[in-house]
């Protein structure tokens, strides 16, 4: 059926060729199956040129959540919260707004669940994703839409190219998250053990022996009042990328938070040698502050990718009283590493949270002997 846009005011405030070429995308959206309604809230959004790729995105709308659940065999109540879980907002039950793709992936969970996998495991490894794909999504759209942006465009241009991006770089994407996955899968199990204790009993090791490290800038909150977000954003980003240059097996980089980076290790000295590069490469770098890093070891928990326990805490509050582009650990550490360092007493420590006076020492790599 053909709508009067101009008459639905859909076309009010451009003139020339920003009107016809808005006229012309309203006309290829209605056509593609994108109701009035949905036009309307785009224009006045001033999101139109968005709503191609959004309807790519989105695919055809063929069920309810509810008619999903009934289809899979799946309990409704937990394909509610598996959408929760995924950082999605609470979605109506009888909202036609699904798809194809959605009912696949609810049919892969119906096939999970009839594996053995609990549901809170399933929901535990949702909320990772949710938490991964989110930053994912946002590292994409801005990629692309800084390489797709043209000076002048209108808003069909615009959105016609971004749709068709979509459609070519969409599956691809896809296949590259894909294959991140399994290779992280395949490096965290080849570092996994299951000894005789876990086959007699089933289950997995709980908290485990681990060394923990942070490491974070100095002066990055008044770095913060003096530099614009992009070159702060950069500053952060550079940080990120040393993080991941040092961290080789067994050393993983578990998360970047905002100014600083989590390694852990099951063994010391590889985290220590770690740390001490990290320090000297910000030190060499030009465009970041001086860095330091704190280390402790201890009993430590994994859940959802984090780790959850004492030496965490501590590493954090070691870090919190390093002197700038220094590594200081803990007696535990120091006695666990071994050879290869030297080390200066940093004194007793009474840190913030932890109870009793922590032993603490500044670590450098040994010099190395004239043969």
């Amino acid at each position: 059926m053909s709508i009067d846009f101009e008459a639905e005011g859909l076309l009010g405030g451009v003139e020339g060729e920003a009107r016809a070429a808005r006229l012309d995308l309203l006309e290829q959206l209605h056509a593609a199956g994108v109701s009035l309604d949905k036009l309307r809230e785009g224009v006045e959004a001033d999101r139109l040129a968005l709503l191609p790729v959004e309807h790519v995105l989105r695919g055809e709308e063929l069920f309810t959540m509810a008619e999903i659940a009934e289809r899979t065999g799946l309990p409704l109540e937990f394909v509610l919260a598996q959408t929760e879980a995924i950082g999605l907002s609470r979605p109506d039950p009888d909202a036609r707004i699904w798809g194809e793709d959605d009912l696949e992936a609810m049919e892969d969970l119906h096939r999970a669940r009839e594996a053995g996998i609990p549901d809170d495991g399933l929901l535990e490894v949702a909320r990772v994703i949710g938490e991964s794909s989110t930053r994912i999504a946002d590292a994409v759209r801005r990629l692309v839409g800084e390489a797709f942006l043209r000076p002048g465009d209108t808003e069909r241009d615009l959105g016609l190219r971004f749709a068709e991006a979509a459609r070519m770089l969409g599956p691809h994407l896809g296949h590259q998250v894909e294959h991140v996955l399994m290779l992280h899968l395949r490096e965290s199990i080849r570092n996994d053990v299951i000894g005789r204790a876990q086959l007699v009993s089933g289950e997995l090791p709980g908290a485990q022996e681990v060394a923990v490290c942070f490491a974070d800038l100095v002066g990055f909150t008044q770095l913060g009042e003096e530099l614009p977000p992009e070159a702060l954003t950069a500053v952060a980003g550079r940080l990120r990328e040393l993080g991941s240059e040092v961290a080789c097996a067994p050393v993983r980089l578990v998360k970047t938070i905002g100014d600083a980076v989590m390694l852990v290790s099951a063994e010391p000295a590889p985290l220590l040698d770690a740390a001490l590069a990290l320090v000297d490469r910000a030190e060499a770098d030009e465009s970041l502050p001086r860095l330091r890093s704190g280390l402790a070891s201890g009993l430590a928990l994994s859940r959802g990718g984090d780790w959850y326990g004492r030496p965490v805490n501590l590493a954090s509050r070691v870090t919190a009283v390093a002197r700038p582009s220094s590594v200081l650990v803990t007696g535990e550490v120091k006695e666990a590493a071994g050879e290869g360092y030297t080390y200066s007493n940093a004194g007793r420590r009474d840190l913030k949270g932890v109870s009793g006076a922590v032993r603490l020492f500044r670590a450098r790599r040994a010099p190395v002997s004239d043969p």
